[in-house]
Order: C-alpha cells, then sequence, then structure tokens
C-alpha cells in the first residue's frame, strides 16, 4: 500500500466514520476497486483510532464531566446532580457489553461478506435514516437508561456489518427510544469510543500483518488524513443531527447503494 492509496482511505474513513453512510462498506468497497482487497484489519483499526482523537477532542469536556462523576462515585462522595449522568454511563456500559456480544456472534459474517451484501447495506442504511429524519417522538428525555442502552448497544452490533452505518444506527436507534436529538448523537458517539478501542486491543495480535505490508509513513499519512477530516465531518454531523437533516443522506445511499448491487450482480 503506497502513500496515496493510504491518504484516500484515510480520507473515506475520516469521512464516512461520523457521517452516516458506514465507514467500513466504504472502506470495503474502495479498497476493492483500488484492488486493495486484502487491507490489514489493524490498519483499518489504526484509522478508526485516528477519528477517535476527534471524537476526543469535541466532546473533551463532556467525556472530563463523566470521568468526574465516576471518581466521585469511587470515592463515595457522589453529588444529586449527577443522577442523570450516572444513568448515561450505565446505559454506556450496557451499550458496550451489547454491541461486544452481537459483534462476537456477526464476526465470522463479517469477514465473509461480498460487495454484493454491503451494497444492499448501504440500501438499508439509508431506508433507516429517511425514516428516523422523519420520527418526531412525542416526548423526548435528556438522558438514557438501561434499557436503552441494551437497545441501542444492540443495534451497534449489527453495524459491525459493513454498510451498515454505525453512528446512522446507533442515532436513529437513539431517537426511537425517545432520546433528544442533541443527547442522540452525544450518546452515539461517547459510544464510539470503548468499541473503537476495544476492537484496537482484540486486533493487536495482527501488528506483525500490517508491518508487513504498509509503511510507517503510508501509516502516518492515513492516519493524519482520517484525523483532520473526521474532526470536519463530526462538527457538521453534529450540526445536522441538531437540525433532524439525518434524512438527507438517504438520497445518498439509496441509489448508491442500488447501483452498486447491480454492479456486482451483473460483473
Amino acid at each position: 500500500m503506497n502513500i496515496a492509496e493510504s491518504v484516500l482511505l484515510g480520507f473515506v474513513q475520516g469521512l464516512a466514520e461520523f457521517l452516516p453512510v458506514s465507514s467500513s462498506g466504504h472502506l470495503a468497497i474502495i479498497s476493492y476497486f483500488i484492488g486493495q482487497t486484502e487491507v490489514p484489519l489493524l490498519f483499518d483499526i489504526m484509522l478508526h483510532l485516528a477519528t477517535l482523537a476527534a471524537v476526543c477532542i469535541v466532546f473533551r469536556r463532556r467525556i472530563w464531566e463523566l470521568l468526574c462523576v465516576v471518581g466521585r462515585f469511587i470515592i463515595r462522595k457522589p453529588l444529586e446532580s449527577d443522577r442523570p449522568d450516572q444513568k448515561t454511563i450505565i446505559a454506556l456500559i450496557a451499550a458496550t457489553a451489547m454491541t461486544g456480544i452481537i459483534g462476537f456472534i456477526l464476526k465470522d459474517f463479517v469477514r465473509e461478506i461480498s460487495p454484493f451484501v454491503i451494497s444492499c447495506c448501504f440500501v438499508v442504511t439509508g431506508i433507516l435514516l429517511f425514516i428516523s429524519g422523519r420520527f418526531t417522538p412525542k416526548q423526548t428525555v435528556e438522558a438514557p437508561n438501561l434499557v436503552r442502552g441494551l437497545i441501542i448497544g444492540t443495534v451497534q452490533g449489527i453495524g459491525v456489518i459493513p454498510g451498515i452505518s454505525r453512528s446512522g444506527s446507533t442515532i436513529s436507534a437513539s431517537l426511537f427510544t425517545g432520546l433528544d436529538r442533541r443527547v442522540a448523537g452525544e450518546f452515539s458517539f461517547l459510544l464510539s469510543i470503548p468499541a473503537i478501542l476495544a476492537a484496537f486491543i482484540l486486533e493487536l495480535k495482527d501488528a506483525d500483518t500490517l508491518t508487513g505490508s504498509v509503511s510507517a509513513i503510508s501509516l502516518i499519512a492515513g492516519m493524519l488524513t482520517a484525523f483532520i477530516v473526521g474532526l470536519l465531518s463530526l462538527k457538521f454531523l453534529i450540526t445536522l443531527i441538531n437540525k433532524g437533516k439525518l434524512g438527507y443522506f438517504a438520497f445518498y445511499l439509496v441509489p448508491v447503494g442500488i447501483s452498486l448491487a447491480i454492479y456486482f450482480a451483473v460483473k
């Protein structure tokens, strides 16, 4: 893999990681067309780590607030105002556990998934975003709870399938459970932190594979590109979420997914 290919994959990762269009699906399709059908899995995870850094920067204050709540709980000096954040933390833990279970169940399927199936998953994501964009709950809540966390975590687990957007599916699930739009977006991105870290730890065993096929400069170029583009796309998506415009992405995903599905079906 040369520098140009690494930068291209980094750009796609940074753009698609937060925009609800499935970064893994786009990486797989782009890799197929540029001839990189055997992109090292750890290289993919390293790009995810770059975009994770963007999440930590954008939500650094919120992350610090939650860490302070955990700290006060550990030393047994919680505040009354900590209750909503305590629910959020419990929901994050429950969601992460469900993601791990579902991801483990689907891991073999994900490894063998074809470009045709990925294309069909783009269409599924587009339809989901279109429906959630038009969904308006009668009453919204400002904090997730255990049940919502389990539901959203299950959906995030399904989101390991390339073509199914992790951010799009978790934000949509959050909206369907009654979360406020701002909270839904925030929860989705906070939930990506343990998911990406866990994936990184599990794939450390592939470090030798990465070293043998991707040079250090190509890796750095890809990660830097993913970080910069990810930071910009994250801020852009937050604005769209607050305005209830997620459904717009359906007008990209559905025609692209159908076109690709036809291409791979007749190829």
